[in-house]
């Protein structure tokens, strides 16, 4: 999780994923239904409202924080405008139901996906989406077992890394985009950085080259979120550097103050925190190696064992909530919105919901590196839509990714509270936590390292991370222990590949 990702960004994004190297593979078998994309079988594509800017999408569309199925087909009455690409391909005009899978659930992310669904519909009125939208972990169980169905979804959003999109491309059951990359521009309206995520070979053993799967909507970033008037009244200021930030955490301690909140119910948020530290410990390039599962890197580094060591001294001390691996994600930063809890290690993806409930009380900012060093912390893209083999309207589902992910999207993203992929810098509010969301991201893309999700390195390693993180925070297992875990599901993935 994404993070997903973080996400992508002509400038400011486009240079930080740069810094990524992935690897990729391509899907193979067939499943039901065609595999290769169909030939647009009629006509017309746009109708006229959909050159139309996206600029003005429907004030807020629709309803509000729903999560789930049928999203009404028609925009009727909608006032969303259009987001417009340059060459489109004809799509059909036959009725249509499209089936899309997404995670987008909280409130920036579900509300630009109900503007731009209406906005598609709007677009090309013998369209309907049905939308079945789940939280995070609800998707990643269902739709392994979804694509093996004859009627799986058309498009779906799938996590980057080996464990899904990896191995659904192993088992074919995505189809490859690179047509309809070409048909749409893609390769020029996403840098190879950016597109790397969802590539793959073939035969799905190499991770950030070959065919095309999906694409992301938005760019991710790992920082730190604050309340603004407990650090104050903690007389303290913005951390600048590592050694600041830690003195921020004894001091809100001291002072009575939970100084993180952290819910690690369900394994993996605690990766968002462990990532950020390694990146105060461990060279970038080696933390990419280790994250993409490729050889040449190791877990057991002085260096890793340091980072685990810093994390496990930040439980000893009482630096978290009480009973973290107990208590709920949502719960967590949700506590923070209740004046609970002086800071929050999380993702860009939170900062809407967070300055929803906090107003201008929320800060935000990249991990400060030690003194003498650059900002390296955990980010990405979002995670990226697909198209399933089974899909019966490829030509469809690909225009519906263009849709959502094109240069009129990335304005609604932006303006919805989301960290659009492309035109990040073009598209940064002037104020508040999500300037400082959209600075940190360019800061970490063009000064320092945005370093990959670790659960990415090998279809195990989503459960043996979050799992010896879980025994790492209870006390469970020393730092020589967890990284000795993470070695070896890394180097028997790395072996027999």
């Amino acid at each position: 999780m994404n993070s997903h990702s973080i996400p992508r960004w002509r400038i400011g994004a486009v240079a930080a994923v740069a810094v990524l190297g992935l690897a990729a593979c391509a899907p193979g078998s067939s499943t039901a239904g065609s595999t290769t994309p169909a030939a647009p079988t009629t006509a017309a594509p746009s109708s006229s409202a959909a050159t139309s800017s996206a600029t003005g999408t429907a004030g807020s569309g629709s309803g509000s924080g729903s999560s789930s199925e049928g999203q009404s087909s028609s925009p009727a009455g909608s006032s969303s405008s259009a987001p417009s690409s340059a060459a489109e391909p004809a799509i059909t005009t036959d009725p249509v139901t499209l089936t899309v899978w997404d995670q987008e659930v909280r409130g920036g992310q579900n509300e630009q996906m109900k503007q731009l669904n209406d906005a598609f519909m709007k677009k090309y009125p013998n369209v309907k989406i049905t939308r079945n939208s789940q939280s995070f972990d609800d998707l990643a169980t269902t739709l392994r077992l979804a694509l093996t169905d004859n009627e799986a979804p058309d498009v779906v959003q799938a996590n980057n890394g080996r464990n899904t999109m990896g191995a659904f491309v192993t088992a074919g059951q995505l189809l490859p985009l690179n047509t309809y990359a070409d048909k749409y521009g893609w390769t020029d309206r996403f840098p190879q950085s950016v597109l790397q995520y969802s590539t793959y070979s073939e035969d799905g053993k190499t991770f950030g080259t070959g065919n095309i799967y999906g694409l992301p909507q938005v760019g991710e970033v790992v920082g730190v979120y604050y309340n603004k008037k407990k650090l104050k009244a903690l007389k303290l200021e913005t951390p600048k550097t590592w050694e600041e930030f830690e003195a921020a955490l004894a001091a809100a301690k001291a002072a009575g103050e939970i100084p993180i909140e952290l819910g690690n119910l369900d394994k993996w948020p605690a990766g968002h925190v462990f990532g950020p530290i390694q990146g105060q410990f461990v060279a970038a390039d080696q933390i990419t190696d280790l994250g993409l599962g490729n050889a040449g890197a190791s877990w057991k580094t002085p260096e890793n064992e340091a980072a685990a060591a810093k994390l496990a001294d930040w439980v000893s001390k009482g630096y978290f909530n009480e009973g973290p691996n107990g208590t709920d994600y949502d719960a967590a930063w949700q506590a923070l919105t209740k004046d609970q809890g002086v800071f929050l290690i999380g993702g860009s993806w939170l900062a809407a919901d967070l300055e929803k409930a906090m107003k201008d009380n929320i800060g935000f900012f990249a991990p400060p590196p030690p003194a003498g060093k650059t900002v390296a912390t955990t980010g990405g893209t979002g995670l990226p839509f697909a198209v399933t083999k089974s899909s019966k309207n490829p030509d469809v589902a690909a225009a519906y990714i263009d849709f959502i992910t094109n240069d009129a999207a990335m304005e609604v993203l932006a303006k919805t509270g989301n960290l659009p992929v492309n035109r990040t810098a073009e598209l940064a509010p002037k104020s508040g936590v999500q300037a400082e969301v959209f600075a940190a991201f360019g800061e970490v893309t063009t000064k320092g390292a945005l370093l990959p999700y670790l659960d990415y390195a090998t279809p195990t390693a989503g459960d043996v991370l979050g799992q010896s993180l879980q025994d790492l925070i209870a006390a469970q297992v020393d730092p020589a222990e967890f990284t000795q875990q993470l070695e070896d599901d890394y180097a028997a993935f790395v072996d027999g590949n």
